[in-house]
């Protein structure tokens, strides 16, 4: 089957790269324009960009694909599948029925749960010990579509956002390539998503979210740690100083308010929280610093409680 990828961000070219791996006829790659980037502010390419130029495989960037002329362009490369990870932009319905198969998506929630923006970050913020990816047909509407294919993964307590991602990006690869084989076969399922109030919508992340509110339990604000990687990341002011909190984990029971510094030291700073136990902040990036071990920190910054 002759598939034309579209995607744009490191999720997407791992998903991208196992398709190759797996020798799918890939026909071209759409993307992103490049963006400036750091200080600089020089034009850089996606990483689906730069894996499909060091594999040959055409690169196309439109602004906008509801041009009539990039339908047509699209149109002309006779795709039997268009699997689109992550693209950054929503596709218009004559985009969707180019391709004589399918336009697929490869989602990184178990649908219909996390329609939206940031699925991966908001189940960790949510504590749950279990998240996947799915494989679903595109619709016009955002991430309701039909469903293909389900593989899940469980959330280890002590994994961040950032790490889940990339491990939800080799497992929508995994699923992205059986989708494909199923299609081939002509065995692919279809099952309509039922939505309803007990499934939340996955809405974009903001620096709004990142303070922390020490009157909340001890391990919400570790899941806000987490999940909050690799951006806006948690927040605090400690000693009149903003840290970026990276690592932390659930102390012992206090009957301090919360907020209150309990100790600083080589284990870290342990700080009260509202439910009578302490968080216990292990690495950190203070305004202005480098991101490090709490107690690295501590020995040119004391904090005497």
């Amino acid at each position: 089957m002759r598939v034309v990828f579209m995607g744009t961000p490191a999720f997407a070219a791992a998903v991208l790269r196992r398709l190759v791996d797996d020798k799918w006829d890939i026909a071209a790659a759409y993307t992103q324009p490049d963006k400036p980037k750091n200080r600089g502010m020089k034009l850089a390419p996606t990483p689906v960009k730069e894996f499909a130029l060091a594999h040959d495989i055409p690169v196309y960037q439109p602004a906008s694909c509801r041009d009539e002329a990039v339908l047509e362009e699209l149109r002309d490369l006779e795709p039997d599948i268009i699997m689109v990870a992550a693209y950054g932009k929503l596709l218009p319905k004559a985009l969707l029925e180019i391709p004589r198969t399918a336009t697929l998506n490869v989602h990184s929630s178990v649908l219909p749960q996390y329609r939206g923006a940031a699925p991966i970050n908001w189940a960790v913020l949510n504590g749950d010990q279990e998240t996947g990816v799915t494989i679903q047909y595109m619709a016009e509407e955002l991430d309701t579509g039909d469903i293909l294919l389900v593989r899940k993964t469980a959330i280890p307590p002590d994994e961040d956002a950032a790490s889940l991602y990339d491990r939800l990006a080799e497992l929508g690869g995994e699923a992205a390539s059986e989708a494909l084989r199923l299609l081939e076969q002509g065995s692919a399922p279809r099952t309509p998503q039922i939505y309803g109030p007990q499934y939340q919508y996955a809405s974009m992340l903001s620096r709004e979210m990142s303070p922390m509110d020490w009157t909340r339990p001890a391990a919400a604000l570790v899941n806000q740690v987490r999940g909050l990687l690799p951006w806006p990341c948690a927040a605090t002011d400690v000693a009149g100083v903003r840290w970026k909190v990276f690592r932390a984990h659930v102390g012992g029971e206090t009957e301090k308010a919360p907020g209150t510094i309990l100790s600083a030291g080589k284990d870290g700073v342990a700080v009260a929280c509202g439910d009578g136990r302490s968080l216990v902040i292990t690495q950190l990036q203070a305004d202005g610093g480098k991101r490090m071990a709490a107690a690295d920190y501590l020995r040119g910054h004391p904090i005497y409680c």
